[in-house]
């Protein structure tokens, strides 16, 4: 519900942000549903761009005026809002507050999928499921921008064509039949299969998505708008030929303030040039 509530206040490590945009994602839904557990009451959202307010009394490197973006705000949905210093990034005064604040997660979120969890390479062939959704957006312009050929899939002729338009090379139906699916994605890789799989749908898509994959390929299993994936026998790794399957979460690749400048600089510069 919508509250009047007192202005926070940074801890000696933190900083204060005034929002001038906040950034709407899937995850919050997980905490609003109590998938992910957190203590009541809370305030919503992670993302947010803005001007730095105040700072703690152990920050140095950022100073009131500034103006940053995060992606580890406390309570984002709110005119003011505290987040990690280690963990906020410049804003280029030519990029826009509302282009970064709906893109940093989920920039992050492609990055680490396709640098780090399977770094992508000229040639390559991928698929990316809810290919017209925020990350599957963003993973097939960056990933197309690299040289990878990108196969997505889409539940409506309109969401196809927006998938098209971010470089996908053959946009297909969601599975319902997974063998199926896999052999249309063969066919279009000359019968090897695809380097790697970004699943973000989790229990509808999986056992396509094994299937479609090429020998010592890679699922990346980064989320589950369907519903969590049965437990896998990993025989059918072995099956699928020898591949690899993984449960990433941002949290995990962002672990330190080097890494995520890291993927956040890399992000906001994509942003910049156009490349996302």
């Amino acid at each position: 519900k919508y509250v009047e509530r007192p202005k926070p206040s940074p801890r000696s490590d933190e900083v204060l942000i005034q929002a001038d945009a906040i950034g709407v994602n899937y995850i919050d839904t997980y905490f609003r549903s109590g998938q992910y557990p957190r203590e009541l009451p809370f305030v919503l959202g992670m993302e947010v761009c803005g001007t730095v307010a105040a700072v703690g009394d152990d920050v140095a490197a950022i100073k009131a005026g500034d103006r940053v973006v995060t992606a580890n705000a406390n309570g984002a949905y709110a005119e003011f809002c505290t987040a990690p210093a280690d963990f906020v990034a410049y804003v280029p005064d030519a990029v826009q507050s509302d282009a970064v604040a709906s893109a940093l997660l989920k920039g992050m979120t492609a990055h680490y999928l396709i640098k780090s969890v399977y770094p992508v390479q000229p040639r390559d062939f991928v698929l990316v499921h809810a290919g017209a959704g925020g990350v599957g957006l963003i993973l097939t312009q960056w990933a197309t921008s690299l040289g990878a050929r990108v196969i997505t899939t889409a539940s409506t002729p309109d969401k196809a064509e927006l998938s098209r338009q971010a470089g996908a090379v053959e946009v297909l139906d969601y599975p319902d039949n997974p063998a199926e699916f896999a052999a249309r994605v063969r066919d279009l890789t000359s019968g090897h299969g695809v380097a790697a799989v970004y699943d973000g749908v989790g229990k509808t898509t999986f056992d396509a998505s094994l299937a479609s994959l090429a020998v010592r390929g890679t699922l990346a299993l980064f989320g589950a708008s369907s519903g969590p994936v049965p437990p896998v026998d990993p025989q059918r790794l072995n099956a699928a030929g020898s591949v690899f399957l993984t449960r990433p979460n941002l949290a995990h690749f962002t672990r330190t303030a080097d890494e995520f400048a890291w993927r956040a600089g890399e992000v906001l510069d994509a942003i910049a040039d156009g490349s996302i």
